[in-house]
C-alpha cells in the first residue's frame, strides 16, 4: 500500500508540474522567480545569521541578507534610497534579459549548425577525391576497394550521398569496412536525382564519379535519372571532368543509361557480364578465382608502364621482357586497347604496355628469353569438341542471356535441361515438361513475375543451332525434384537466383527438412527479392552437396549469388566457383573509377567475340612431368598467339586461400606440370 501510496503522489506532482508548464511562458517565468525566492532568501538569512561579522542590529542584518539575494539573482543587491533601489534593480534586469537572449540566440545558431552538420547537409570542400552516389550494399565493397587502392596516398577522401541519415550511413561504414586508413569517408544526406542536392558532394571537383544501382525493379530508372542529374550538376565536359562510373542490372536499359552517361561516361550491364562469366565458368571452372584475383586490389592487377627499350620490337619479345610482371595488351596514344595483339606487332614509340603486377612499380624489365627450354616445348594437336549434358536450375531475367551465350560456344548436340518453376516455365515459349526425368509439377497456385516470352524465345531459337534446351517444371528447393535429375550425370551445373513469392517461402524452406508432413517454422520474411534468391540458392545447394556426396563425385558446379556474405554460407567445396554480382561489380567500378582505360579492358574480356582468360591444359604447352621455368610455359603459349599470365595446380584446387591459383609467377622459377594441371592464357574466344 505505501508503495502505491508514492507511486500515486509522484504521478500527481509530474501532473502539477506538466500543467504549469503548459501555462505559457509567463506563468514560466513566474513559477521559476518565486522558486528561485524560496531557495535564495532562506539560504542569504543563513548565510547572514550565521556570520560572526554579521551586523548586531536587525535591519542591518536585513540589508546584508537584500545584497547576498541580490549578488546570486544578479540584480545588483545596491542599497540606499527606494529610488536608487529600484532603477539599480532595473537596470540589472534589463542586463540580464538582454545577456540571457544573447546567450539563447547563440546556443540556437550552434545547435542548429550541429543539427544541419548531423543531417549532412553541407557541402563538401575537397578536391580530387571519389564521389559514390546511392546506397545498396555495394557500398561497402566499394569503398573497401577504394580505401585498398588509396592505401599508398598520403591523402585521399571518399564522399557518399545518399538519402539515408548521416550517422546512420557513417556507422554502417565503420562497421562493415573498418579500418579506412589514411582515406577520408564523409557522408551527406541527399537525394541523387536533385542537381542542388548532388552538389552537396561537390562532383565538379572530383576525380571520380560512381553512380550504384539501387535494389529494386526501379533500380535502372534511379541510375538514368542519377546521370541526368549528374549532367545538369556539372554541365559541359573538359579537360580535368570526373570520370564517370555507372551499373545498370537489365541489359534493355544499358543503351538508355549510355546517353544518359554521355560520351565520356562508362556504363556497366550487370546481367551481360554475369551471364557472359556464367557460361565462361560452366565451361571452365576456377575461372571465377582468376577474375576474383585481377579484379580487388589487394592482389595483382592490370597496370600501363611505359615501353622504355622496346620500342619497334615486337609484342612477342615484350612477353619475355618481364620476370615478375605479364604483358597481356597495348594502350595506344587516343586512347584505345589491343589485347593479345600479334606476337610480331610492333610497339609504337607513344605506346604503353599493359601488364599484370603486384603494383605499378613491380613492372621492372628483366629479360628472361634464356631461361626458355626448347626440348620442353610441346605442340599438342587441337583437341576433339565433344557434345555435353548441362544443367541449369533456376529462372531469373539473365537465364535467356545464359542459354544465348551456352549456344554461342558449346559443340553440336550438346544438351540443356533447364529446370524451374512452372509460371517461369509458361512463358519461355516451350510447353513445360512436367514427367521429363520426373520432375515433380509446381502447384498452379504459386505466382512469380514471368520473364517476357518474346526475350526467352530469341534466346532460346539462337542457341537452338548447336545447344538443344528442354524446360522442366519443377522446386529445385525440393530435394526429390533434384533426386529424379540424375544430377552426377551432367558434365556441368549453373545454378541461379530464382526469386520466389514470399507467400510460398516457407515451403521452399521447408524443403529442407524431412520428407515428412510435420510443419517446419517458415523463416522471418524477406523483402529483398534478391536475397530471397540467395535463401533459395543456399537451400539448393545444401541438396546438391548431399547428392555429390552419396555419388562420391565432385560436382563442376558454378552459382550465382548477389550478396558476398551469403556465399561464405555456402555448402560448397573450398575453391568452387560463384559469381557474386554485387562484389564482381563493385570490383568493375572501382577499378575503372581508378584506371578508366580499364573499361575498354573489361570491355573486351567480357565480349563474346573478344579475347577472354582461359584455364587450358599445362600439358599441351610443356612437357608434363618435368621440371620447367614458367618463362617456357609463356614462350609455348606466344607461339599460339596467347599470353600466359599464370596457372592452377590440381592437386591444390581445394586448399585455400589461393586454391591452387597462381597469376604473374616469376618466370624463372620452375615448375613440375601433372597431366591434370592448366595453364592460365589470355586467348581469342
Amino acid at each position: 500500500m505505501a508503495q502505491q501510496h508514492t507511486t500515486s503522489l509522484r504521478l500527481r506532482l509530474r501532473y502539477r508540474f506538466d500543467h504549469l508548464v503548459s501555462g505559457g511562458t509567463t506563468a514560466l517565468i513566474g513559477w521559476l522567480a518565486l522558486a528561485c525566492l524560496a531557495v535564495v532568501v532562506p539560504a542569504s538569512m543563513v548565510l547572514v545569521w550565521s556570520d560572526r561579522a554579521a551586523p548586531a542590529t536587525l535591519s542591518g542584518r536585513l540589508t546584508a541578507v537584500w545584497a547576498s539575494v541580490g549578488q546570486t539573482l544578479k540584480i545588483g543587491g545596491a542599497v540606499g534610497s527606494p529610488l536608487y533601489v529600484l532603477a539599480s534593480v532595473s537596470l540589472a534586469l534589463v542586463a540580464l534579459l538582454f545577456v540571457s537572449t544573447l546567450v539563447s540566440l547563440i546556443t540556437t545558431g550552434i545547435n542548429r549548425r550541429i543539427m544541419s552538420l548531423r543531417l549532412g547537409h553541407s557541402t563538401v570542400l575537397e578536391t580530387r577525391h571519389t564521389v559514390v552516389l546511392g546506397w545498396s550494399d555495394q557500398v561497402f565493397p566499394v569503398i573497401g576497394e577504394l580505401v585498398a587502392a588509396n592505401a599508398n596516398q598520403r591523402r585521399s577522401a571518399i564522399a557518399v550521398l545518399a538519402p539515408q541519415d548521416k550517422v546512420w550511413m557513417e556507422d554502417e561504414i565503420s562497421t562493415r569496412v573498418g579500418d579506412s586508413g589514411r582515406t577520408r569517408i564523409i557522408c551527406r544526406n541527399g537525394s541523387t536525382t536533385d542537381p542542388a542536392e548532388l552538389c552537396r558532394v561537390s562532383p565538379r571537383t572530383a576525380k571520380a564519379v560512381l553512380v550504384l544501382p539501387p535494389t529494386g525493379d526501379t533500380g535502372d530508372a534511379h541510375v538514368v535519372k542519377t546521370l541526368l542529374a549528374l549532367d545538369a550538376a556539372v554541365p559541359g565536359s573538359g579537360e580535368g571532368e570526373a570520370v564517370v562510373v555507372a551499373a545498370v542490372r537489365d541489359s534493355r536499359n544499358h543503351m538508355t543509361a549510355r546517353l544518359a552517361a554521355g560520351p565520356t561516361g562508362h556504363v556497366l550491364c550487370v546481367d551481360d557480364i554475369v551471364a557472359r562469366l556464367l557460361v565462361s565458368t560452366a565451361r571452365q571452372p576456377g575461372l571465377s578465382l582468376i577474375y576474383s584475383e585481377l579484379l580487388d586490389f589487394e592482389g595483382d592487377e592490370f597496370y600501363p608502364v611505359a615501353a622504355e627499350g622496346l620500342v619497334g620490337r615486337t609484342f612477342g619479345e615484350a612477353l619475355l621482357s618481364f620476370a615478375t610482371s605479364s604483358a597481356v595488351g597495348l594502350l595506344h596514344t587516343d586512347g584505345s586497347v589491343t589485347l593479345n595483339p600479334d606476337p610480331r606487332a610492333a610497339i609504337g614509340p607513344a605506346d604503353r604496355i599493359i601488364v599484370i603486377s603486384q603494383d605499378d612499380d613491380t613492372a621492372v624489365r628483366a629479360d628472361v628469353a634464356s631461361h626458355v627450354e626448347e626440348d620442353a616445348i610441346v605442340t599438342a594437336g587441337p583437341r576433339i569438341a565433344r557434345a555435353e549434358r548441362l544443367l541449369l536450375l533456376g529462372w531469373n531475367r539473365r537465364a535467356p542471356l545464359v542459354i544465348e551465350q551456352l549456344g554461342q560456344y558449346v559443340s553440336p548436340g550438346t544438351t540443356l535441361d533447364v529446370v524451374a518453376l512452372g509460371e517461369y516455365a509458361a512463358t519461355r515459349g516451350a510447353r513445360p515438361d512436367p514427367a521429363t526425368r520426373g520432375a515433380r509439377p509446381v502447384p498452379a497456385t504459386r505466382s512469380a513475375r514471368p520473364v517476357p516470352a518474346t526475350r526467352s524465345a530469341r534466346a532460346v531459337t539462337a542457341a537452338r543451332s548447336r545447344l538443344e534446351v528442354s524446360f522442366h517444371d519443377g522446386d529445385i528447393t525440393d530435394p526429390l525434384t533434384l533426386a529424379k535429375l540424375d544430377v552426377p550425370s551432367y558434365d556441368s551445373l549453373i545454378v541461379i537466383g530464382e526469386t520466389e513469392p514470399a507467400a510460398s517461402a516457407s515451403a521452399s524452406v521447408s524443403a529442407c527438412g524431412s520428407a515428412s508432413d510435420t510443419p517446419v517454422a517458415p523463416l522471418a520474411p524477406v523483402t529483398n527479392p534478391e536475397a530471397r534468391a540467395d535463401d533459395r540458392t543456399l537451400v539448393t545447394l545444401l541438396h546438391l552437396r548431399a547428392i555429390g556426396d552419396a555419388a562420391q563425385r565432385e560436382l563442376a558446379l558454378t552459382t550465382e549469388m548477389s550478396d558476398d556474405g551469403n556465399r561464405l554460407l555456402a555448402p560448397a567445396r573450398g575453391g568452387a566457383d560463384f559469381i557474386v554480382s554485387g562484389r564482381l561489380i563493385s570490383l568493375l567500378m572501382t577499378q575503372i573509377s581508378e584506371s578508366p582505360y580499364l573499361a575498354e579492358v573489361f570491355e573486351e574480356l567480357f565480349r563474346a567475340e573478344g579475347h577472354e582468360f582461359h584455364l587450358k591444359p599445362a600439358a599441351d604447352y610443356v612437357r608434363a612431368g618435368h621440371e620447367v621455368s614458367f618463362a617456357t610455359a609463356v614462350e609455348s603459349a606466344r607461339r599460339r598467339r596467347e599470353c600466359a599470365v599464370g596457372y592452377r595446380l590440381r592437386a591444390r584446387s581445394s586448399t585455400g586461400p589461393d586454391y591452387g591459383v597462381r597469376i604473374n609467377p616469376d618466370k624463372r622459377r620452375r615448375i613440375r606440370f601433372s597431366e591434370e594441371d592448366w595453364l592460365i592464357v589470355l586467348a581469342e574466344s
